[in-house]
C-alpha cells in the first residue's frame, strides 16, 4: 500500500461507522464499471450492508430497543388523520 493509501486509510478509520460503511460501499462499487455506472446497484448493495450493520448492532445490544407491545400501544394511541 502507497504511502498516500495508508495516509487516507488513516483518516477514514476516523469516521463513524456509517461514514465508514458509506466510504467503503462506494470504494467497491467504483471497482467495478458496470457497477459504478448503475446508481441503482450501490443503492441495493449500501442498502443490504446498512441492513447487516444494524442487525449486528441490535444483536450486540448497541442499539436501543423497544418490546413491540408498546410500540404498537404508542401508535394506537396517535390521532387518526382524515
Amino acid at each position: 500500500m502507497t504511502d498516500r493509501a495508508q495516509a487516507l486509510l488513516g483518516e477514514a478509520l476516523t469516521l463513524s461507522p456509517d461514514e465508514r460503511a458509506d466510504v467503503a460501499v462506494e470504494l467497491l462499487a467504483s471497482l467495478d464499471d458496470s457497477v459504478a455506472q448503475d446508481p441503482a446497484v450501490v443503492q441495493s448493495a449500501w442498502e443490504e450492508k446498512e441492513i447487516e450493520r444494524r442487525e449486528r448492532r441490535v444483536l450486540a445490544g448497541q442499539s436501543p430497543s423497544e418490546p413491540w407491545k408498546h410500540v404498537r400501544d404508542r401508535i394506537s394511541r396517535r390521532p387518526t388523520r382524515r
